[in-house]
């Protein structure tokens, strides 16, 4: 009976709204900390010129960068373009990694290290991987648009 109801229910098109759901859920928050000052963030001005003078990223790159992080998110939690938004987020992840590394594989959960380890990127690269793969399924508006054949992917 359960199996019965998992392929009524169509594993590939949950199992992807699951991945969107967690992708808005987790980066979301960062994006609109960027772009919006939310969150206790900078906003968009702040945001870019830190990155450029902080990380040293081109001006353009550092745009893209916040952009990709609060339009890319809300991209891939409705399912548009859901696997170019997912490349591109990893792209961006694999970009960040080498930042990271100083600070080892662990997140900073307790305060005792200077930085953040670069474990959330793989995560993050691997849900996004997958999305790659699978495509946003049929909850999505990828879905409904390759319905009505206007998909893009």
């Amino acid at each position: 009976m359960l199996q019965s109801f998992f392929v009524r229910f169509n594993q590939l098109s949950f199992s992807a709204l699951l991945l969107r759901i967690t992708m808005v859920v987790i980066l979301f928050p960062h994006g609109s900390n960027l772009m919006l000052g939310w969150f206790g963030g900078k906003g968009f001005t702040q945001s870019v010129e830190g990155l450029s003078s902080g990380a040293g990223l081109p001006y353009f790159i550092a745009v893209l960068v916040v952009m990709l992080q609060f339009f890319g998110s809300l991209a891939l939690g409705f399912g548009l373009l859901t696997r170019y938004f997912a490349f591109a987020t990893m792209v961006l992840f694999i970009g960040m990694i080498p930042y990271h590394t100083e600070y080892g594989f662990f997140m900073n959960w307790f305060g005792k290290q200077q930085g953040e380890g670069f474990e959330y990127h793989l995560l993050v690269l691997g849900i996004c991987a997958a999305l790659v793969v699978s495509g946003a399924g049929q909850w999505s508006v990828d879905g409904f648009l390759q319905k009505k054949k206007w998909a893009f992917n």
